[in-house]
C-alpha cells in the first residue's frame, strides 16, 4: 500500500474516533477501543467477527448527527465521503474494519469477503457505506456490484447513494445497471455521486427503453430520466 493511502486511513480513524468519543459513554468507548487494539494486533479473526456483530449492543444505533463542519472534515479527507446519515454503530463498525491488519492483501481481502458473506442487513449497510474508506478499493468492485444486485433497497442505497465508490471504480456496465435500478426501485437518483459526469450513450439507451415501458404501462416517470438522456445527446 502507498504512504498516501496509509495517511488517509489514519485521518479517517482519527475523525471517526473523535465523533464517537463525543457520543458514547466511557464503558462503550472502552469496549470499542479494546476490540480495536486486539484486532490491530492480529488477534484471531473470530475476535473481529464477534465484535463486528456485537457493536450495536454496546453503542446503540442513534444517529451521529454530524455538523456541517464535521461533513467538511470528512470530504476533506476522502473526496465525496458524505456520512450525513451515518449512525454511531455504523461509525464504530467502520473503525473495526479499519483496525484489520492489511499488509497481507490476500488475507485481508479474504477476511473482508467472509464478513460480507455472513453479514446481516445492518452489517451490510455499514460495510457498503465504508467501501471508499477501505484499503485496496480497486479489489472490491465485485463486492460492490453484489450490493447493487441486492433485493434489499437499504443495502442497494448504501452502495448507490451519497457514496463516491461507484463513480470512481465501477465500469460502465455496473454503473449503468446501478443507475437504472435506482430509477426502478424509486431511490433518490439525485443522491448518486457523479451522475452527470458518468452519463453515457448506453445508459441513455437503457433509460429510453425503460421510459417507454413505463409509459406504455401507464406508469409515472421521473423527469430525471430525460434530463440524463438529454445530457448525453447534448
Amino acid at each position: 500500500m502507498s504512504a498516501v493511502i496509509n495517511l488517509n486511513l489514519i485521518s479517517v480513524n482519527d475523525l471517526l474516533d473523535r465523533w464517537l468519543s463525543q457520543r458514547l459513554n466511557t464503558q462503550s468507548l472502552t469496549w470499542l477501543n479494546e476490540k480495536r487494539k486486539q484486532i490491530s494486533n492480529d488477534a484471531n479473526v473470530r475476535v473481529f467477527f464477534t465484535a463486528f456483530s456485537a457493536v450495536p449492543r454496546y453503542t446503540g444505533k442513534s444517529d451521529l448527527e454530524l455538523t456541517q463542519d464535521d461533513l467538511k472534515a470528512a470530504s476533506a479527507i476522502v473526496a465525496g465521503w458524505v456520512p450525513a446519515n451515518w449512525s454511531v454503530d455504523q461509525a464504530a463498525r467502520t473503525l473495526l474494519l479499519l483496525s484489520l491488519p492489511n499488509d497481507d492483501a490476500e488475507k485481508y481481502l479474504h477476511t473482508l469477503e467472509q464478513v460480507f458473506t455472513t453479514a446481516d442487513v445492518g452489517e451490510l449497510i455499514a460495510l457498503y457505506q465504508a467501501l471508499p474508506l477501505l484499503p485496496y478499493p480497486e479489489k472490491l468492485r465485485h463486492r460492490a456490484a453484489e450490493g447493487v444486485r441486492s433485493n434489499m433497497t437499504a443495502v442497494f442505497n448504501a452502495v448507490a447513494l451519497t457514496n463516491p465508490y461507484p463513480a470512481k471504480y465501477f465500469d460502465n456496465l455496473a454503473w449503468n445497471q446501478m443507475v437504472l435500478k435506482a430509477f426502478f426501485v424509486g431511490s433518490p437518483v439525485s443522491l448518486i455521486q457523479g451522475l452527470n459526469q458518468r452519463a453515457n450513450p448506453e445508459l441513455a439507451r437503457m433509460l429510453v427503453d425503460y421510459a417507454n415501458e413505463r409509459q406504455a404501462a401507464g406508469r409515472s416517470l421521473s423527469p430525471e430520466i430525460w434530463q440524463l438522456v438529454d445530457l448525453v445527446k447534448g
